[in-house]
């Protein structure tokens, strides 16, 4: 990327000297002159255009193919673990805890594996379906989230909270379920060695409910809380190696919510401060 880039910036300052140097020395000729500058003006944008476009096509495949690996990696390694304890049971006896224990285990994998598909299937209809809206209480929805991630990672009380109020909304129950399931579990991923997470419905005004989602994690660079709910998108560096994941958890929010007329955004202080994310739907009219 880098070279092309280079190439490209070269490229159009030696076209704009010659055309200068050109103006510069043959000002008596002025049809020329003037035929000449508008194709080196023509030839700089086309070259402009063309680098502009060859840097997004190397980013965009980059990111497909980080998103190839990840999604290979999160399929791969249930079912070799669920395979695993097949294999084990199939050729030892065992006592009855163990066996619990290794179903447990199976399910839990199972759980996963099913996640991941579910997130690709979502992200190739999240343009193209139609939401079944009906009406829904978001505080009731956000606290059976909260349940389901507290039981899907092994976690207690205190480490994720719900606060919250009644308020109705009209949506499609399985597409803002998916949307807060996934800012539960980005929040939880992205979280240090502690988990806290603070799970809260409110009220913007008579007219704007919101999710809020907030944790004591890694934080987002400010020039990233924009790019993080695109398709693929990953923040580089080293936790988005450490933490494995496809890249289309937040850009399933973002489509809910602009599916339903409302907003996603993310807010951070920084590296290291933590962050919370606003999922933010309309209110139906005397609700």
């Amino acid at each position: 990327m880098a070279l092309f880039i280079t190439l490209g910036a070269v490229v159009v300052v030696l076209a704009i000297v010659l055309n200068v140097l050109n103006v510069a020395f043959s000002w008596r000729t002025g049809l020329m002159v003037v035929l000449g500058t508008l194709f080196s003006l023509l030839i700089i944008a086309g070259i402009t255009l063309n680098t502009i476009f060859l840097v997004r096509e190397i980013r965009l495949n980059e990111q497909h193919d980080r998103f190839i690996n990840a999604v290979t990696h999160e399929l791969k390694t249930p079912v070799a673990s669920i395979r695993l304890y097949l294999e084990t049971l199939q050729k030892r006896e065992l006592d009855e805890a163990k066996r619990k224990e290794f179903y447990e285990i199976m399910l839990a994998d199972s759980q996963r594996l099913t996640s991941t598909i579910d997130q690709v299937l979502r992200a190739g209809q999240a343009k193209s379906a139609k939401a079944n809206r009906i009406p829904l209480d978001l505080g009731e929805l956000v606290r059976e989230c909260v349940d389901l991630a507290r039981k899907r990672h092994h976690l207690d009380g205190e480490a994720i909270q719900y606060e919250g109020i009644r308020v109705t909304v009209r949506g499609d129950v399985d597409e803002l379920r998916a949307a807060v399931s996934n800012l539960l579990d980005n929040a939880i991923k992205y979280s240090r060695e502690e988990v806290r997470v603070v799970a809260r419905v409110t009220k913007i005004d008579d007219m704007t409910a919101a999710v809020k989602v907030q944790d004591q994690g890694v934080g987002i660079p400010k020039n990233e809380l924009k790019r993080v709910f695109k398709r693929f998108y990953r923040i580089p560096g080293v936790i988005a190696v450490r933490v494995k994941g496809t890249g289309l958890g937040l850009y399933i929010v973002q489509s809910a919510a602009g599916k339903h007329g409302g907003r996603a955004f993310a807010e951070s202080e920084g590296p290291g401060k933590g962050s919370t994310f606003t999922l933010e739907l309309p209110i139906p009219a005397g609700s």
